[in-house]
Protein backbone atom coordinates (compact mmCIF):
# COMPACT_ATOMS: atom_id res chain seq x y z
CA UNK A 1 0.00 0.00 0.00
CA UNK A 2 1.15 3.69 -0.77
CA UNK A 3 2.71 5.16 2.34
CA UNK A 4 0.49 7.93 3.25
CA UNK A 5 3.33 10.31 3.14
CA UNK A 6 5.00 9.43 0.14
CA UNK A 7 1.16 9.09 -1.50
CA UNK A 8 0.61 13.03 -0.50
CA UNK A 9 4.12 13.96 -2.36
CA UNK A 10 2.99 12.38 -5.78
CA UNK A 11 -0.16 13.74 -5.78
CA UNK A 12 1.40 17.23 -5.34
CA UNK A 13 3.92 16.66 -7.97
CA UNK A 14 1.00 15.84 -10.23
CA UNK A 15 -1.30 18.62 -9.58
CA UNK A 16 1.65 21.47 -9.93
CA UNK A 17 2.60 18.99 -13.42
CA UNK A 18 -1.10 19.43 -14.46
CA UNK A 19 -2.15 22.82 -14.00
CA UNK A 20 1.56 23.23 -15.59
CA UNK A 21 0.41 22.09 -18.96
CA UNK A 22 -2.90 21.99 -19.27
CA UNK A 23 -5.05 23.81 -20.97
CA UNK A 24 -7.33 26.12 -18.35
CA UNK A 25 -11.25 25.38 -18.30
CA UNK A 26 -14.49 27.03 -16.73
CA UNK A 27 -15.90 23.86 -16.61
CA UNK A 28 -18.29 22.71 -12.91
CA UNK A 29 -15.12 21.68 -10.45
CA UNK A 30 -13.67 18.46 -11.04
CA UNK A 31 -14.48 15.33 -8.92
CA UNK A 32 -11.74 13.00 -7.37
CA UNK A 33 -11.97 9.60 -7.09
CA UNK A 34 -9.97 6.33 -5.51
CA UNK A 35 -10.04 2.80 -6.68
CA UNK A 36 -8.83 0.21 -3.86
CA UNK A 37 -7.50 -2.63 -5.92
CA UNK A 38 -7.47 -5.57 -3.37
CA UNK A 39 -5.14 -8.72 -4.34
CA UNK A 40 -6.03 -12.00 -3.41
CA UNK A 41 -5.28 -15.59 -4.12
CA UNK A 42 -8.73 -17.82 -3.06
CA UNK A 43 -12.39 -17.58 -3.26
CA UNK A 44 -12.60 -17.64 0.42
CA UNK A 45 -10.41 -14.29 0.65
CA UNK A 46 -12.99 -12.80 -2.21
CA UNK A 47 -15.86 -13.78 0.12
CA UNK A 48 -14.48 -12.26 2.95
CA UNK A 49 -13.49 -9.28 1.58
CA UNK A 50 -16.69 -8.58 -0.67
CA UNK A 51 -18.53 -9.39 3.04
CA UNK A 52 -16.20 -6.64 4.93
CA UNK A 53 -17.15 -4.19 1.93
CA UNK A 54 -20.96 -4.71 1.83
CA UNK A 55 -21.17 -5.18 5.74
CA UNK A 56 -19.28 -2.77 6.96
CA UNK A 57 -16.65 -0.25 4.31
CA UNK A 58 -19.68 0.81 2.15
CA UNK A 59 -21.77 1.89 5.27
CA UNK A 60 -18.88 3.47 6.59
CA UNK A 61 -18.15 5.46 3.62
CA UNK A 62 -21.68 6.43 3.70
CA UNK A 63 -21.42 7.82 6.91
CA UNK A 64 -18.65 9.87 6.64
CA UNK A 65 -20.58 11.70 3.25
CA UNK A 66 -19.74 9.38 0.22
CA UNK A 67 -23.21 8.97 -1.67
CA UNK A 68 -22.76 5.46 -3.58
CA UNK A 69 -19.45 3.89 -4.40
CA UNK A 70 -18.74 0.70 -7.02
CA UNK A 71 -17.75 -2.90 -6.02
CA UNK A 72 -16.31 -5.09 -9.37
CA UNK A 73 -14.83 -8.36 -10.04
CA UNK A 74 -12.89 -9.04 -12.96
CA UNK A 75 -14.85 -11.77 -14.75
CA UNK A 76 -12.17 -14.21 -14.90
CA UNK A 77 -11.94 -14.03 -11.10
CA UNK A 78 -13.02 -17.69 -10.31
CA UNK A 79 -11.03 -19.73 -12.40
CA UNK A 80 -7.56 -17.14 -12.12
CA UNK A 81 -4.75 -17.28 -9.39
CA UNK A 82 -4.70 -13.72 -9.26
CA UNK A 83 -7.94 -12.76 -8.02
CA UNK A 84 -9.08 -8.78 -7.73
CA UNK A 85 -11.46 -6.68 -6.12
CA UNK A 86 -11.94 -3.68 -7.72
CA UNK A 87 -13.48 -0.42 -5.53
CA UNK A 88 -14.63 2.86 -7.19
CA UNK A 89 -14.70 5.85 -4.43
CA UNK A 90 -15.96 9.48 -5.41
CA UNK A 91 -14.54 11.77 -3.42
CA UNK A 92 -15.70 15.36 -2.67
CA UNK A 93 -12.22 16.85 -2.57
CA UNK A 94 -8.29 16.13 -2.85
CA UNK A 95 -8.44 16.01 1.08
CA UNK A 96 -10.21 13.15 1.48
CA UNK A 97 -7.61 10.87 0.27
CA UNK A 98 -5.90 12.00 3.18
CA UNK A 99 -8.42 11.50 5.82
CA UNK A 100 -10.79 9.10 4.56
CA UNK A 101 -8.75 5.74 6.18
CA UNK A 102 -8.19 8.10 9.82
CA UNK A 103 -12.11 8.43 9.35
CA UNK A 104 -12.72 4.64 8.65
CA UNK A 105 -10.52 3.06 11.35
CA UNK A 106 -12.03 5.42 13.95
CA UNK A 107 -15.53 4.55 13.01
CA UNK A 108 -16.51 1.64 15.84
CA UNK A 109 -19.44 0.56 14.13
CA UNK A 110 -17.08 -0.29 10.89
CA UNK A 111 -14.51 -2.13 13.19
CA UNK A 112 -17.71 -3.85 14.52
CA UNK A 113 -19.34 -5.02 11.53
CA UNK A 114 -15.93 -5.97 9.93
CA UNK A 115 -14.81 -7.85 12.68
CA UNK A 116 -14.18 -11.15 10.50
CA UNK A 117 -12.20 -9.36 8.64
CA UNK A 118 -10.06 -6.46 10.62
CA UNK A 119 -8.91 -9.26 13.15
CA UNK A 120 -7.80 -12.22 10.52
CA UNK A 121 -5.07 -13.89 12.03
CA UNK A 122 -1.50 -13.38 10.26
CA UNK A 123 -1.96 -17.15 8.93
CA UNK A 124 -5.32 -16.79 7.78
CA UNK A 125 -5.21 -13.61 5.84
CA UNK A 126 -8.10 -11.41 4.16
CA UNK A 127 -5.69 -9.95 1.58
CA UNK A 128 -2.58 -10.07 -0.15
CA UNK A 129 -1.90 -6.15 -0.66
CA UNK A 130 -3.92 -2.63 -1.62
CA UNK A 131 -3.47 -1.10 -4.08
CA UNK A 132 -4.79 2.54 -4.10
CA UNK A 133 -4.97 4.40 -7.22
CA UNK A 134 -5.95 8.60 -7.19
CA UNK A 135 -7.44 10.34 -10.07
CA UNK A 136 -8.88 13.63 -11.53
CA UNK A 137 -11.66 13.40 -13.12
CA UNK A 138 -11.57 15.02 -16.87
CA UNK A 139 -13.20 18.64 -18.01
CA UNK A 140 -14.96 17.12 -20.32
CA UNK A 141 -17.23 14.90 -17.66
CA UNK A 142 -16.25 16.78 -14.23
CA UNK A 143 -18.56 14.20 -12.27
CA UNK A 144 -18.86 10.64 -12.19
CA UNK A 145 -21.99 9.47 -13.83
CA UNK A 146 -24.44 6.10 -12.15
CA UNK A 147 -24.98 3.91 -15.86
CA UNK A 148 -28.42 4.00 -16.84
CA UNK A 149 -28.57 0.38 -17.92
CA UNK A 150 -31.44 -2.32 -17.95
CA UNK A 151 -30.36 -5.30 -18.68
CA UNK A 152 -30.07 -7.99 -15.62
CA UNK A 153 -27.21 -6.68 -13.01
CA UNK A 154 -25.20 -10.37 -12.83
CA UNK A 155 -24.95 -9.98 -16.86
CA UNK A 156 -23.31 -6.29 -16.86
CA UNK A 157 -20.42 -5.65 -17.87
CA UNK A 158 -17.98 -2.85 -16.57
CA UNK A 159 -14.87 -1.93 -18.40
CA UNK A 160 -12.02 -0.34 -16.99
CA UNK A 161 -9.26 1.33 -19.16
CA UNK A 162 -5.97 2.30 -18.85
CA UNK A 163 -3.56 3.70 -21.15
CA UNK A 164 0.04 4.62 -20.20
CA UNK A 165 1.66 7.52 -21.96
CA UNK A 166 5.39 6.62 -23.36
CA UNK A 167 6.61 10.45 -22.09
CA UNK A 168 4.37 13.04 -19.76
CA UNK A 169 4.12 15.34 -23.31
CA UNK A 170 2.76 12.53 -25.12
CA UNK A 171 0.33 10.94 -22.45
CA UNK A 172 -1.11 14.91 -22.05
CA UNK A 173 -1.66 14.76 -26.26
CA UNK A 174 -4.06 11.81 -25.45
CA UNK A 175 -5.39 13.70 -22.43
CA UNK A 176 -6.36 16.59 -25.01
CA UNK A 177 -7.62 13.90 -27.45
CA UNK A 178 -10.52 12.91 -25.16
CA UNK A 179 -11.12 15.89 -24.18
CA UNK A 180 -10.65 19.12 -27.08
CA UNK A 181 -10.42 16.19 -29.40
CA UNK A 182 -13.63 14.87 -28.64
CA UNK A 183 -13.16 11.53 -27.72
CA UNK A 184 -15.08 11.52 -24.72
CA UNK A 185 -18.14 13.21 -26.89
CA UNK A 186 -17.63 10.47 -29.27
CA UNK A 187 -17.97 8.11 -27.03
CA UNK A 188 -21.44 9.87 -25.46
CA UNK A 189 -22.76 9.78 -28.89
CA UNK A 190 -22.22 5.99 -29.40
CA UNK A 191 -24.27 5.77 -25.84
CA UNK A 192 -21.13 4.00 -23.86
CA UNK A 193 -22.80 4.45 -20.61
CA UNK A 194 -19.34 5.93 -19.37
CA UNK A 195 -18.90 5.78 -15.42
CA UNK A 196 -15.91 7.93 -15.16
CA UNK A 197 -12.82 9.55 -17.20
CA UNK A 198 -10.07 10.95 -15.39
CA UNK A 199 -6.20 11.63 -15.07
CA UNK A 200 -4.14 9.36 -12.88
CA UNK A 201 -2.48 11.65 -10.31
CA UNK A 202 -0.59 8.79 -7.78
CA UNK A 203 -0.92 4.95 -8.72
CA UNK A 204 1.89 2.18 -9.53
CA UNK A 205 1.93 3.07 -13.82
CA UNK A 206 2.78 6.40 -14.91
CA UNK A 207 1.48 9.05 -16.45
CA UNK A 208 -1.31 7.25 -17.26
CA UNK A 209 -5.80 7.39 -17.82
CA UNK A 210 -8.53 5.53 -16.92
CA UNK A 211 -11.98 5.13 -17.79
CA UNK A 212 -14.88 3.18 -17.08
CA UNK A 213 -17.59 1.83 -19.23
CA UNK A 214 -20.87 0.07 -18.95
CA UNK A 215 -22.76 -2.29 -20.98
CA UNK A 216 -26.09 -4.09 -20.41
CA UNK A 217 -24.12 -7.77 -21.47
CA UNK A 218 -20.95 -8.96 -22.98
CA UNK A 219 -22.46 -9.05 -26.68
CA UNK A 220 -23.99 -5.30 -26.29
CA UNK A 221 -20.22 -4.33 -24.91
CA UNK A 222 -18.70 -6.03 -28.09
CA UNK A 223 -21.58 -3.94 -30.42
CA UNK A 224 -20.70 -1.20 -28.67
CA UNK A 225 -16.82 -1.26 -29.32
CA UNK A 226 -17.73 -2.69 -33.54
CA UNK A 227 -19.99 0.12 -34.02
CA UNK A 228 -16.82 2.59 -32.62
CA UNK A 229 -14.07 1.23 -34.47
CA UNK A 230 -16.03 2.21 -37.60
CA UNK A 231 -17.16 5.14 -36.64
CA UNK A 232 -15.93 8.35 -39.46
CA UNK A 233 -15.42 10.64 -36.48
CA UNK A 234 -13.25 8.08 -34.84
CA UNK A 235 -11.30 7.18 -37.96
CA UNK A 236 -10.80 10.83 -38.61
CA UNK A 237 -9.63 11.52 -35.08
CA UNK A 238 -7.01 8.75 -34.53
CA UNK A 239 -5.43 9.42 -37.94
CA UNK A 240 -4.88 13.45 -36.90
CA UNK A 241 -0.42 13.49 -36.84
CA UNK A 242 -0.86 15.21 -33.28
CA UNK A 243 -1.85 12.02 -31.79
CA UNK A 244 0.23 9.30 -33.27
CA UNK A 245 2.09 7.39 -30.38
CA UNK A 246 0.30 8.91 -27.39
CA UNK A 247 -0.24 5.44 -25.73
CA UNK A 248 2.59 2.70 -25.20
CA UNK A 249 0.75 0.66 -23.46
CA UNK A 250 -3.13 -0.20 -22.27
CA UNK A 251 -4.87 -2.34 -20.43
CA UNK A 252 -8.47 -3.54 -21.10
CA UNK A 253 -10.43 -4.92 -17.48
CA UNK A 254 -13.80 -6.32 -17.89
CA UNK A 255 -15.46 -6.21 -14.82
CA UNK A 256 -18.75 -7.57 -13.30
CA UNK A 257 -20.78 -5.79 -10.66
CA UNK A 258 -20.64 -7.04 -7.25
CA UNK A 259 -24.25 -7.74 -6.42
CA UNK A 260 -23.79 -5.21 -3.82
CA UNK A 261 -22.22 -2.49 -5.71
CA UNK A 262 -24.14 0.84 -5.99
CA UNK A 263 -22.86 2.44 -8.92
Amino acid sequence: MIQKTTLLSAIAFLLFFSFSFAKPYKAADREYYEIKVYRLSTNEQVKKVDAFLKDAYLPALHRSGIGKAGVYHPVTNDTTVDKRVYVFIPLRSLEQVNTLEDLLVKDAALVQAGDAYWNSAYNAIAFNRIESIVLKAFPMMPKFQAPALTGNKTDRVYELRSYEGPTEKLYRKKVEMFNDGGEVALFNRLQFNAVFYAEVLAGSRMPNLMYMTSFNNMADRDEHWGKFKVDPEWTKLSALPEYQHVVSKSDILLLNPAEFSEL
